[in-house]
């Protein structure tokens, strides 16, 4: 039976209309490929709460508020992930790499220029239809 995993990530948009991308730990699942940051979320949580706990100890930013943008089912052959995905544009704070990870402010329309995990691609897809 495949490990379920639901994450809540966040679509981070500054005021620039970059995104934040953060690179996984090459011995991670995923490793070695830039993601949107966020991170499991836990019994009890919603998912507002899971981003908003999860982006202050990754990234170190205040959330004020998100906003649903998409959610995804996929099925990798090691586990099953479901993506909470939610844009964010109001917070505050300076993005870091709190567990040393490196994190980088990209504009939308290069996203095609990074390697991202397989479930990530129709949150690229959606952003540059968007921002065409």
């Amino acid at each position: 039976m495949q490990k379920r995993i639901h994450v809540a990530v966040g679509v981070i948009i500054n005021i620039q209309k970059q995104v934040l991308l953060a690179k996984r730990h090459d011995h991670l699942h995923q490793g070695g490929k830039w993601e949107f940051p966020g991170g499991k979320v836990e019994q009890n949580e919603s998912v507002t709460e899971a981003l908003i706990r999860e982006l202050k100890e990754e990234v170190d930013l205040d959330i004020n508020q998100t906003t649903e943008f998409m959610d995804i089912s996929h099925d990798y052959p090691d586990k099953h992930v479901r993506l909470d995905i939610h844009l964010v544009t109001d917070f505050t704070g300076n993005a870091v790499g709190v567990e040393g990870q490196q994190v980088k402010w990209v504009y939308i329309h290069d996203l095609n220029d990074y390697q991202f995990p397989e479930a990530n691609k129709p949150i690229i897809d959606k952003l540059l239809a968007l921002n065409s």
